[in-house]
């Protein structure tokens, strides 16, 4: 399987709470919704469809599993939420039992198996494995060389401070551009792949 991130970002790096104010304000992040002045139905809802079309199964960090888990099954009807809703669903976590897994087609990885885990299954047949948010397993696969495209989703604007997908630990890793796509809105799509190292 190939391993691709998707992911809001800011100037600045931020990925934290996109969606709205009280979505995750650890750390006094007091900026939550931050893309919805530049969201546009086309290209910036286009690249989530086109990842979300494109995608064999999902895999989510236990906080952002648990936000979806609570919005997306009562969306059932909507077409994006029905195949959110149908798509096999990993979620990293060493705090979830299975009988928590209340997410249709959810199976649980274990957080201290998670890197071992997720290197076979990146080694079996299967298509796009699709991360949505979730920055701290972002970051660790990121850091562990796991990560095959990025899908990010530059908004025109800088929040300060807040947490981010890539690793500080001193990892290097060669993306190479394939695409970037303009909104009206000042928004980039940019998808990178893996590259070998220049």
């Amino acid at each position: 399987m190939r391993i691709v991130i998707t992911s809001f970002i800011s100037l600045d790096g931020v990925v934290q709470a996109p969606g709205g104010p009280e979505e995750d304000t650890e750390g006094g992040f007091a900026h939550g919704g931050w893309t919805h002045a530049f969201f546009d139905p086309e290209v910036v809802g286009g690249a989530f469809d086109g990842a979300l079309r494109e995608a064999n199964a999902l895999l989510f960090g236990r906080r952002t599993w648990q936000a979806m888990a609570g919005a997306w099954p009562e969306r059932a009807g909507d077409p994006f939420a029905d195949r959110m809703n149908s798509l096999p669903k990993y979620v990293v976590s060493r705090t979830l039992t299975d009988d928590q897994l209340t997410w249709d087609n959810t199976t649980r990885i274990a957080g201290d198996e998670a890197v071992a885990h997720l290197r076979k299954l990146r080694e079996s047949d299967g298509g796009n494995l699709v991360v949505m948010g979730s920055p701290s397993l972002a970051r660790t696969l990121l850091s562990e060389g796991l990560v095959d495209e990025l899908r990010l989703i530059v908004m025109p604007v800088m929040l300060g401070g807040g947490k981010s997908i890539f690793p500080d630990d001193g990892t290097k890793a060669a993306f190479e551009l394939v695409s970037t796509t303009t909104a009206p809105t000042g928004a980039l799509v940019c998808v990178y792949r893996a590259a070998a190292e220049a």
